[in-house]
């Protein structure tokens, strides 16, 4: 037998990656599997927050809120370059929810989460500050202005994966479990390639399903587990239109429905609105927004904004699968984002299935996961809390030293425009040097596809970022897609095409969704 695992993880979205950073970083061998892309499923479709869910107070889910607001300021700390502050506005409506329970739900949010680098919530006049300009005229007087944050949440499940393989970690992407099975205490994955379709087995001590909406679908692989637990599948659908407003400041909405819909500053140049919820029954991998939800989404925000937004203004939808624990709430807004696990060890080998979470909190459940787990790897050296600190790839600087590496990207290469420099910083941090190499002009970087996006940087995410087609560049390593035209997002994947050919390496097939 060759090598044996600790842990073998399966799922390469925010929770595992979260796992196996953790465990290597605690001295675990660790191997972990993820059929597509990482981040391609429900963690690269979120509403972008590393926020407690303001909302969630109206539920009593008040531990998860607290451990959601101290994560906060944790990852804004360990990852300041792809997590940034952001203020959002809470307009008073009549007749929703009364203006003394939106200050009362306030006075909590600032207070039960240790908030000490954010600033407080403060009461705005939206007749008369700038936040109300873009607010229907005389509607809406009374507002809340209070802090959360903005997160590029498919870099933050590459960065930490690629954390934990500079730690030990054996991370394979396009690499589908096809059977589980358990013999002489170990636990058995059989893996396959997906391009080239070769089939291979690793043994570990411990297995983790992390596989999102998945979950149960990895139990029938001949694991031989009873579950007890079930997922509750639920969508939540985005759209994004031009830039509504000229300030920097998000929008927090609220319905006659109940919920409430964001309205968020979006790669500069645009607004991102979101987000839905309502049970999903079908393949996760072919969820995608409705004329319906598209429809819900700017009528909800037209509710407030002076200038209407139409579905013929949405210029790209997203939509992903939510694998919430299914607590047997009657709505799909009302479902626990509370995090769950299942363990099992019939045949002595442990099985650990995660049900639930949200991105704020995959560092927390992480180290939960690892606390459960701990009986069966008592062999490793324990750092528990040791990711609360440590910073993930490039986040080596203060949290408010991004604009400073942008002007030093600028000075260091005066080739670069501030745009391209100050994306390269926030997408890279501290390793944004890395993409640019010894260049000395642009020409030293290479073929430019468009929209700033180089070869030189191409060629960095796909030897250190597990990257291999075009929409696992422009949708997920970043967001030009945006502003790459389909001309361009297809002679970036004929490029890549023509350097896996060179290599003798299969074509990878496409995962995104767009």
């Amino acid at each position: 037998m060759g090598q044996v695992f600790d842990l073998a993880i399966i799922g390469g979205g925010v929770n595992g990656c979260g796992i196996a950073r953790d465990a290597a970083g605690r001295g675990n061998s660790v191997f972990l599997c993820e059929m597509n892309d990482l981040a391609s499923g429900t963690s690269s479709w979120s509403t972008k927050l590393v926020h407690g869910g303001l909302r969630y107070l109206e539920y009593y889910e008040f531990r998860l809120v607290r451990e959601a607001l101290i994560e906060r300021e944790i990852l804004w700390q360990i990852a300041p370059h792809i997590i940034r502050p952001l203020r959002f506005v809470l307009p008073h409506h009549a007749g929703l929810r009364p203006a003394w329970l939106l200050r009362l739900g306030l006075f909590l949010y600032d207070h039960i989460g240790g908030r000490k680098l954010l600033p407080p919530t403060r009461s705005v006049d939206l007749a008369h500050d700038e936040v109300g300009k873009p607010l229907v005229p005389g509607r809406y007087h009374k507002g809340f202005e209070y802090s959360d944050c903005f997160v590029d949440d498919a870099r933050l499940v590459v960065l930490t994966a690629r954390d934990a393989m500079e730690r030990g970690a054996d991370i394979r992407t396009r690499t589908r479990a096809v059977e589980t099975r358990q013999a002489d205490g170990l636990w058995h994955v059989t893996v396959e390639d997906t391009p080239t379709g070769e089939r291979s087995t690793i043994a570990a001590r411990v297995l983790v399903n992390a596989a999102g909406p998945w979950v149960e679908q990895v139990l029938t692989l001949g694991a031989g587990i009873n579950t007890r637990a079930k997922v509750r599948l639920v969508q939540g659908s985005h759209i994004v239109v031009k830039k509504l407003y000229e300030h920097d400041r998000a929008y927090i909405f609220q319905n006659g429905d109940g919920r409430i819909v964001f309205a968020i500053p979006y790669q500069d140049d645009f607004t991102l609105i979101g987000t839905t919820d309502r049970d999903y029954d079908g393949d996760p991998a072919k969820v995608a927004a409705t004329p319906e939800e598209i429809a819900y989404l700017c009528a909800s925000v037209s509710e407030y904004l002076a200038k209407p937004v139409k579905p013929e203004d949405v210029v790209w939808t997203y939509a992903g699968v939510r694998p919430l624990y299914d607590d047997g709430a009657s709505e799909a807004k009302a479902a626990t984002r509370e995090y769950a696990f299942e363990l099992d060890a019939p045949g002595g080998a442990p099985l650990l299935s995660v049900y639930g979470g949200k991105i704020t909190t995959y560092r927390r459940l992480a180290e939960e996961a690892l606390e459960k787990l701990s009986p069966y790897l008592k062999g490793t050296k324990a750092r528990e809390g040791w990711t609360a600190t440590a910073p993930l790839p490039g986040g080596d600087m203060d949290v408010s030293a991004v604009a400073a590496l942008t002007a030093e990207l600028v000075r260091d290469y005066p080739f670069l425009t501030t745009v391209h420099a100050g994306r390269l910083a926030h997408a890279y941090g501290t390793r944004a040097v890395k993409t640019l190499g010894t260049a000395k002009s642009m020409a030293d970087l290479g073929r430019n596809f468009g929209a700033t996006l180089t070869e030189s940087e191409v060629r960095y995410l796909m030897a250190n970022e597990w990257a291999c087609t075009a929409d696992d560049i422009v949708w997920r390593r970043s967001k030009l897609g945006l502003r790459l035209s389909a001309a361009e997002i297809a002679a970036l994947g004929e490029w890549l095409d023509a350097q896996r050919a060179q290599a003798g390496r299969p074509a990878r097939e496409a995962g995104a969704r767009s």
